[in-house]
């Protein structure tokens, strides 16, 4: 499975975060740990939500949906 996430900083309620993986745990372990450049001064990260896609290429496609101007409309109306 093909995951597309949404993460919210504990510490910065304002840092938000959509992420693209293969292993979701994982990939929130290695943000809390600080391993995401992006991530890692506004620790620790909360799921807020997931998406899983049998197909890598819709997820790729929701994820950058979600980063695009409309994206973040929807999102913020919907999962945040």
């Amino acid at each position: 499975m093909y995951y597309v996430y949404l993460i919210r900083s504990d510490a910065h309620a304002a840092q938000r975060y959509v992420g693209f993986t293969t292993d979701l745990k994982k990939r929130l372990a290695a943000h809390n740990a600080g391993k995401s450049l992006h991530t890692a001064k506004y620790r620790p990260w909360s799921l807020v939500s997931y998406h899983a896609f049998a197909d890598k290429r819709r997820a790729q496609e929701f994820e950058h949906y979600l980063k695009s101007g409309s994206g973040k409309a929807f999102a913020n109306k919907r999962f945040w």
